[in-house]
């Protein structure tokens, strides 16, 4: 049985969190964008928030390793604690000046989440949850959708070229096809509203574990389902998850067993 304290350090990811905003909202339409050797966009404020969470969440538990989408991998590598962290998911769309973005934080435990956070800080949203306790949007607990028709269904995805990389554009197509409200509500805002029940279900492919770690915790607190894609040669993989029927339907048209 696990000794973490899980409100405790879910008020200190918070905190983590609140540290970032600083280093965000300043920022926010008033900033450079650099592209990365994977041909990723990175600004000065994913940087400078990710520095602000490190240094957070090594205070109130130093024996953690973390990753981070822009400085890799720091502490034990054999540690059973680490925090998974993406200072700014959707740094495309904050680079173009639109709100939807937000700052994931997650601890796993042996592997597992068992504690996330996505704050879409710009919109003043965060979700919230631990193992065991719950999953919350704005203090207000909420529970993933129970739909189970995908005709009546808002279904969200990501980019489409991520749904190439994956080799699963006939997916794609078929979505467009057969789910009247298919609908492309991408990264931090996307997953956060999936999980809080507003979209049904979200198919999201070709992502690094610090995209989906928040995630796999969150929806599993508010009575959903996820499933995982196989690793791709890139190393990464993706993630099916929302309303329990919904999931395993479109874990189907992958090719997944649910």
């Amino acid at each position: 049985m696990s000794s973490l304290d899980l409100p405790k350090l879910a008020r200190a990811a918070e905190a983590a969190c609140d540290r970032a905003r600083v280093e965000i909202l300043p920022r926010f339409r008033k900033v450079s964008v650099e592209i990365k050797e994977d041909g990723s966009p990175v600004t000065e404020a994913d940087r400078a928030a990710e520095h602000v969470l490190r240094a957070a969440l090594s205070a109130v538990l130093p024996e953690a390793a973390i990753l981070g989408e822009e400085f890799g991998a720091e502490g034990t590598s054999g540690a059973s604690l680490q925090w998974v962290i993406d200072p700014i998911d959707g740094t495309i769309a904050f680079s173009r000046g639109i709100p939807l973005f937000g700052t994931l934080v997650a601890l796993l435990e042996d592997g597992e989440p068992v504690l996330g956070v996505i704050d879409c800080c710009a919109i003043s949203e965060r979700t919230v949850g631990w193992k065991g306790g719950g999953c919350f949007l704005n203090g207000t607990r909420v529970r993933a959708s129970a739909a189970t028709d995908l005709h009546d269904a808002i279904v969200s995805h990501g980019d489409v070229f991520c749904f190439d990389r994956a080799g699963k554009r006939s997916t794609f197509e078929r979505m467009a096809r057969e789910i009247p409200k298919l609908r492309g509500y991408t990264d931090a805002f996307g997953h956060a509203h999936t999980c809080a029940g507003g979209i049904d279900a979200m198919v999201d492919l070709d992502l690094s574990p610090w995209d989906m770690a928040a995630t796999r915790i969150l929806i599993t607190e508010a009575g959903g389902r996820w499933v995982l894609t196989p690793r791709q040669e890139n190393g990464k993989s993706g993630i099916v998850f929302g309303a329990p029927t919904l999931v395993e339907l479109l874990a189907g048209w992958l090719g997944l067993a649910a």
